[in-house]
């Protein structure tokens, strides 16, 4: 090839030379094959389709009708088995599986070179023997799947009025030369440590796992809190953030970054965190939480929309089961992380047989946490005014938030402080539908699709670990970080390249997941805009009372709707 040598590729072409090479292409086999339009218009189209069936098995074409029975998964064309990982032929219309060996034995029987998995979208290369990587390919099956998205999830208004979501159009920096004439391009990919200000470990791995938060970090890198215009600066937390996002992501240097700023900010408005004494990284990471919602913009105490409310706060549902007459008292309160107990012995480090009913799963810990449970107390129903021994009582998810927050009590203050040491296996991915208040308990075939939504809705991919080494009283806290889709291991200042099996080997005290899919909503209005509205209509209403004057109808009916309104848009 670097000496101009023409050779056969197997399908009819040469092997393009490294100038003739599509951009994009990391395969020289499949670059040759699709250096026609004609080559490339097929493909796509292959890859069109192998996207559409994949998003009909992830869900994303919402729930099948009520009335309609399930689309036949698609058979094998070797076997005419039912495929639960179809790979289409990108050169002809074979459909067969990839575990089975069916797939490989079409493209040797036929000389075809290229099937494309419909999951995943990764295209097999018979000659390379390998998956492959195509920039363009991939690109489609990213739109493919974006527009099925697109399509199937509208937004749902106060009105009950589905409006079709906006598409998604990708930035570039045609015509905007003139606006980016006065900035320079950075790394600033984050990857930058912590110093140690004196047993501030607690400190470092809350930061890390906020400075990776793509909520978080999309919201200060997006100029939404400027300190510059900030009258606060002494003890808001959100410009200490701030100055944090721009020195991790706007910076060149890769040197430790002290926060003693944040540190001392902290210590003026959480007296009981001051000092150089060690803290629970849990309970810093809850302070840091309400300090940063105390000093954002607007932030209310009801309803509130503010990024920590909007990033962390779900709803837990809670619901008692009267022993007497059975009535189900329900109430929902709501949370910001939560917290999961350990089945195992303070200081064991033996893990329990596989499958057992003490198994320190996180699967397992959520189970336990969202079974039912007989009340320790007498309980006074208010249905049937009697006081009964045989209450039971269970939790669910209302509400999921964008991140997830998991807390494993490991920490045990009884007549010793102790530590629980058992190991924990948490997955990479989790999915929470499960556990949530609308299939809790129920049956499959009772859960109403239109209400559930598409099971891939709940979905959530692990970005952020927090683990703690040695003894209560004189351990030490590191974390798990992942970075463009690597993973990093923080030690204060040392930062060092990992794996994702590491981090899953590792002994969490605190584990970070974050939604896979978003819901998206055509406006939020924010918090205080609604309380300055609700507080202008109270005004004049108590204004018409207190004149004694009659309103007109006209006027009457307005602030009705004007009331209505400001309590039907969500928070």
């Amino acid at each position: 090839m670097a000496d101009g040598t023409v050779t056969t590729n197997g399908v009819g072409g040469h092997y393009p030379t490294k100038t003739e090479l599509a951009p994009g292409s990391g395969c020289e086999h499949f670059a040759a094959a699709s250096v026609s339009d004609e080559a490339r218009d097929r493909f796509a189209e292959k890859q069109r389709t192998a996207a559409l069936l994949g998003s009909h098995f992830a869900g994303m074409d919402g729930p099948p009708p009520r009335k309609k029975r399930k689309l036949p998964a698609p058979t094998c064309g070797m076997c005419a088995g039912p495929l639960h990982r179809p790979m289409l032929c990108l050169q002809c219309s074979f459909v067969a599986g990839w575990d089975d060996g069916h797939m490989k034995a079409h493209l040797d029987k036929t000389g075809h070179s290229f099937a494309v998995d419909a999951k995943s979208g990764m295209i097999f290369c018979k000659s390379c023997n390998d998956f492959i990587y195509s920039k363009d390919m991939d690109e489609r099956f990213e739109q493919t799947l974006l527009a099925v998205e697109e399509k199937h999830t509208p937004f749902q208004t106060a009105q009950d009025n589905r409006i079709e979501r906006q598409h998604f159009r990708p930035w570039n920096e045609d015509g905007h030369e003139e606006q980016l004439s006065g900035f320079r391009s950075v790394a600033g990919r984050g990857r930058r440590g912590l110093l140690n200000l004196g047993a501030s470990c607690y400190l470092s791995v809350i930061v890390q796992t906020f400075m990776h938060n793509p909520v978080l970090r999309n919201y200060f890198l997006s100029d939404k809190h400027p300190t510059r215009l900030c009258k606060n600066t002494k003890t808001c937390i959100c410009c200490e953030m701030d100055k944090l996002y721009s020195e991790f992501y706007s910076s060149d240097t890769i040197a430790p970054y002290g926060p003693a700023s944040l540190m001392h900010s902290m210590w003026l408005t959480t007296t009981e965190l001051a000092g150089y004494a060690q803290q629970d990284a849990h309970e810093f990471y809850l302070a840091a939480l309400h300090q940063i919602h105390a000093s954002s913009r607007g932030s209310t105490n009801v309803s509130c929309n503010c990024v920590i409310h909007s990033t962390f706060a779900g709803q837990l549902q809670s619901e008692v089961v009267c022993g007497e007459c059975s009535n189900v008292t329900t109430t929902v309160d709501p949370m910001l992380d939560i917290s999961l107990d350990l089945k195992g012995v303070a200081g064991s480090k033996s893990k329990p047989p596989l499958g057992a009913v003490d198994e320190n799963t996180l699967g397992a810990c959520l189970r336990r946490y969202t079974r039912h449970e007989k009340l320790p107390h007498e309980y006074n129903c208010s249905e049937c005014g009697k006081m009964t021994n045989g209450a039971t009582k269970r939790l669910s998810f209302r509400k999921l938030p964008p991140v997830l927050a998991f807390h494993f009590k490991r920490f045990e203050h009884s007549s010793t402080a102790t530590k629980i040491d058992t190991p924990i296996r948490f997955p990479s991915v989790i999915n929470m539908a499960p556990y949530t208040s609308a299939a809790l308990g129920k049956e499959e075939a009772t859960i109403d699709p239109e209400e559930f939504g598409p099971d891939i809705l709940y979905d959530y991919d692990l970005f952020a670990v927090v683990n703690h080494e040695g003894k209560i009283d004189t351990g030490h806290y590191t974390n798990f970080a992942r970075v463009d889709g690597e993973w990093f291991r923080y030690d204060d200042d040392k930062v060092t390249r990992s794996t994702l099996r590491a981090c899953l080997d590792s002994r969490a005290y605190m584990c970070f997941y974050i939604k896979r899919h978003f819901e998206y909503r055509p406006y939020s209005r924010p918090s205080y805009v609604e309380a300055a509205k609700r507080m202008e209509l109270e005004k004049a209403m108590k204004k018409g009372a207190g004149t004694g004057k009659e309103k007109s109808p006209e006027k009457a009916v307005k602030l009705e709707s004007l009331s209505r309104q400001t309590s039907a848009v969500p928070a």
